[in-house]
C-alpha cells in the first residue's frame, strides 16, 4: 500500500491480519530550527486530525482503505502532554490553530494553566531530574514538554474524545507514548472511557489493542508490571540483548538464546511487546544504547528480525524506516533529528516503489525485503505450535523449529556449517525462504531436502549474504 498520510518513521506490526502503526495524526507544533525534525510530531498543540502526513479526510480514507483490505490501523497517542514549555506562542502548528506555551493556553482543545501538572511537580526546574523519584517521573516535565495533570477527570475526557473520534473512524487500537511518565491508574481511567471498535469492520464488543511505552530496563522503581492491567508493554530488553548477541558483545554466543524469552528477565510473553528496533533507539535515544541494531547493519539486522520472527516469545513488531545524512561527531550522530525524505518546499517525498518491490525516495521500508517480509509469512504459518528441536554447536550456529510446521537454522559463527540437524517437518523438498522463496511449485533460491526421520543437511557459509535458512510447511514443494 502507497502510504499517503504516513510520512514518519512508521512502526509496521505485522500481525495476524496485518496491522500497521501510524504516527501522531493530531495537530503539533511546527519546528522549523532545526528544519522539521522528525519528534515535532511528539509535541501537540490541539486533537485536531492535522499533521503534515495530512488532513482529517485524508485519514479518514486511509483507514477506510486499509480496513477494506484486511489491514488494521492504530495511532501512536501522544497524550501525556503537550507541546514544549519553550513552544512560544502563535498559529505555527499543523492546523494553524492559536496557542500559547507560556500561559498553557490551548484553546483548541481547550485546555488552560488548570490542566496542567506545574504544582504537582516538586523539582526545582519542573523538569524531571531523578528517576529513582516515581513522582517526578509521572508528574514532572519530560525534556520540558507540559505535563497533562491526567488525574483530572476533565483532562481523561479530553484525551478519551480524541481516541474515540479515532476508534469511531475506525482505527484498531493505540501505541501510548511515554506511558512510563503518566500513573497506570490515570491511563486505566481514560482507556475505560473508550469505546468498542467501529462493528462496520469489527465484531460487536472488540475493545481496542492497548500496547504502552515503558522503558524497564531495570534499576529504576517504575516496572512495567505496573502497567499489565491496561495491555502490553514495550520490553525494550529485547532489541538490545539481541543486539548485543548477534555483535558477539561481552562473550555473548546464540547459544546462550536456548532460553530466550523469560529466561532472560523479559516480562511475560503474553505481555510483552517486541521489536529489535524503533523510531527512537535506532536514532540513539530512548533505550538500549549501542547494541541496537538497524537497517544501516542490514546484515545482522535481518538475522535479528528472522529469529525474532520466528520465535514465540512476545507480540512482535517490525520497524518501516526512512533514511537519513547521518554524521558523527564524538560519537553521536548530529543528524539523528532529521524528518522523513522532504522536497525542496518542505513537503513530504512519496514513497516510491522500486521493479522489486522494495522502496525507493529514501525510504527504507524494512518490512519490503524479501526476507524480512518472508519471516513474516512464516510467523503466520508457525502460529500456535511450540518452540522445538533446539539445537547449536556450543558457539553461534544455533536452530529450532516451530512444532511440525517451521524450522530455521543460523550460522554466525566465523567458519563454515555443515550439519545434519532434526527439523520435525514432514519429509519432502522445501524452499528457502531467505534466498529465495515457493513460486510457481519451484524455488527462486536455496532447496533443503528433508528426509523421513525429519533431519536435514544445511549448509551455510560464513560470507553467505544472508546466513540463515528458514522453512515452513507452505514453502514445500
Amino acid at each position: 500500500m502507497k502510504r499517503t498520510t504516513e510520512t514518519r518513521i512508521s512502526l509496521l506490526p505485522l500481525l495476524m491480519p496485518a496491522v500497521t502503526g501510524v504516527s501522531p495524526p493530531n495537530e503539533n507544533l511546527v519546528i522549523t530550527n532545526p528544519n522539521r525534525p522528525w519528534w515535532e510530531r511528539y509535541q501537540p498543540i490541539s486533537y485536531k486530525i492535522c499533521s503534515r502526513s495530512g488532513n482529517e479526510e485524508q485519514f479518514k480514507d486511509m483507514v477506510k482503505r486499509c480496513n477494506n483490505v484486511g489491514v488494521r490501523i492504530y495511532v501512536d497517542a501522544v497524550v501525556n502532554h503537550m507541546c514544549g514549555a519553550a513552544g512560544g506562542s502563535g498559529t505555527h502548528s499543523t492546523c494553524g490553530s492559536y496557542f500559547n506555551a507560556g500561559n498553557r493556553d490551548f484553546p483548541a482543545v481547550p485546555y488552560s494553566g488548570w490542566d496542567f501538572n506545574d504544582g504537582k511537580c516538586h523539582t526545582g526546574s519542573g523538569e524531571i531530574e531523578s528517576y529513582n523519584d516515581i513522582y517526578q517521573v509521572r508528574d514532572c516535565r519530560l525534556s520540558s514538554l507540559l505535563d497533562l495533570a491526567l488525574e483530572k477527570d476533565y483532562v481523561r475526557s479530553k484525551v478519551a474524545e480524541y481516541m474515540n473520534h479515532l476508534i469511531d473512524i475506525g482505527v484498531a487500537g493505540f501505541r501510548i507514548d511515554a506511558a512510563k511518565h503518566m500513573w497506570p491508574g490515570d491511563i486505566k481511567a481514560f482507556l475505560d472511557k473508550l469505546h468498542d471498535l467501529n462493528t462496520q469492520w469489527f465484531s460487536a464488543g472488540t475493545r481496542p489493542f492497548i500496547y504502552q511505552e515503558v522503558i524497564d530496563l531495570g534499576g529504576e522503581p517504575i516496572k512495567g508490571s505496573e502497567y499489565f492491567g491496561n495491555g502490553r508493554v514495550t520490553e525494550f530488553k529485547y532489541g538490545a540483548k539481541l543486539g548485543t548477541v548477534l555483535r558477539k558483545w561481552d562473550g555473548e554466543k546464540m547459544a546462550y538464546l536456548k532460553n530466550w524469552g523469560e529466561g532472560w528477565g523479559f516480562v511475560p510473553s503474553d505481555r510483552a511487546l517486541v521489536f529489535v528496533d524503533n523510531h527512537d533507539n535506532q536514532r540513539g535515544h530512548g533505550a538500549g544504547g549501542a547494541s541496537i541494531l538497524t537497517f544501516w547493519d542490514a546484515r545482522l539486522y535481518k538475522m535479528a528480525v528472522g529469529f525474532m520472527l520466528a520465535h514465540p516469545y512476545g507480540l512482535t513488531r517490525v520497524m518501516s524506516s526512512f533514511r537519513w545524512p547521518r554524521y558523527f561527531e564524538n560519537g553521536k550522530d548530529v543528524n539523528d533529528w532529521y524528518g522523513p525524505p522532504s522536497n525542496a518546499d518542505g513537503s513530504t517525498k512519496a514513497v516510491t516503489i522500486n521493479a522489486d518491490t522494495t522502496c525507493g525516495n529514501d525510504w527504507v521500508c524494512e518490512h519490503r525485503w524479501r526476507q524480512i517480509r518472508n519471516m513474516v509469512i512464516f510467523r503466520n504459518v508457525v502460529d500456535g505450535e511450540p518452540f522445538s528441536n533446539w539445537w547449536d554447536n556450543g558457539s553461534n550456529q544455533v536452530a529450532f523449529g516451530r512444532g511440525n510446521k517451521g524450522f530455521i537454522i543460523f550460522n554466525n559463527d566465523d567458519w563454515n556449517m555443515n550439519v545434519y540437524v532434526q527439523t520435525g517437518l514432514p519429509a519432502g523438498t522445501y524452499c528457502d525462504v531467505i534466498s529465495g522463496q515457493k513460486e510457481d511449485n519451484r524455488c527462486t533460491g536455496k532447496q533443503v531436502y528433508v528426509s523421513g526421520d525429519g533431519k536435514a543437511n544445511f549448509q551455510i557459509n560464513t560470507d553467505a549474504e544472508d546466513p540463515f535458512i528458514a522453512i515452513h510447511v507452505d514453502a514445500k514443494l
